[in-house]
């Protein structure tokens, strides 16, 4: 079995997704705050780059708990059940990740990037809200379905050495990036609802 993940590279290619997501997810933020709310570009990551690990978190939990499911093509009727099936469990999978998240944040660093999630008509303490959730489930059908499959193309083409240096430089980059948070004391800009927005009516579920 190690062997076998040796030879496939699972671990580097694992590795790699997880950044790839949570840049993606980093990206994702930013876009939202930037050109949907307009409320100007905040760092929406913990830590100084450009990347949410908390995506790749719930992205890694996404293909544990269904990528089997994703594979099985048997009986046929799951064929139309499986995406409202893979929607349901994103979103909770990310809703509980998000939960978890802000109780973590709080207790380690004083308070969590989101707490905008107040202005939102179902929340739950700024901590989740029924809007973000369903976006959460609709994205975990696009990932299951679309982007990790293109990841999985992607990661097969490069030679098994160009890997292993990818995931070495990444790896580095994560590490200094840690190091220089901790020994700074860095703390990213939390997005603040302006006042100008405050008696604005926001579409919301």
């Amino acid at each position: 079995m190690i062997q076998k993940l040796k030879e496939n590279q699972t671990v580097q290619k694992l590795f790699l997704c997880f950044w790839m997501y949570a840049v993606l997810g980093w990206l994702y933020e930013v876009f939202i705050e930037v050109f949907v709310k307009h409320w100007g570009f905040h760092n929406r990551g913990d830590l100084f780059g450009p990347y949410c690990p908390i995506y790749g978190v719930g992205a890694m939990l996404f293909l544990l708990c269904f990528g089997r499911l994703m594979k099985k093509k048997e009986p046929k009727w799951l064929v139309y059940v499986k995406p409202f099936i893979i929607f349901l469990g994103c979103m909770t999978v990310a809703t509980a990740i998000e939960l978890s998240a802000t109780y973590i944040l709080e207790y380690t660093k004083g308070s969590w990037p989101w707490q905008t999630y107040s202005e939102y008509k179902y929340n739950f303490q700024a901590r989740i809200a029924l809007n973000t959730s369903v976006r959460f489930g609709l994205g975990g059908v696009f990932f299951m379905y679309a982007v990790q499959p293109f990841f999985d193309w992607l990661l097969s083409k490069p030679k098994r050495r160009t890997i292993n240096i990818i995931a070495i430089v990444v790896l580095l980059i994560v590490l200094t990036d840690f190091i220089y948070v901790n020994v700074t004391g860095y703390k990213p800009v939390l997005a603040e609802l302006p006042e100008a927005f405050i008696n604005i009516l926001f579409i919301r579920i």
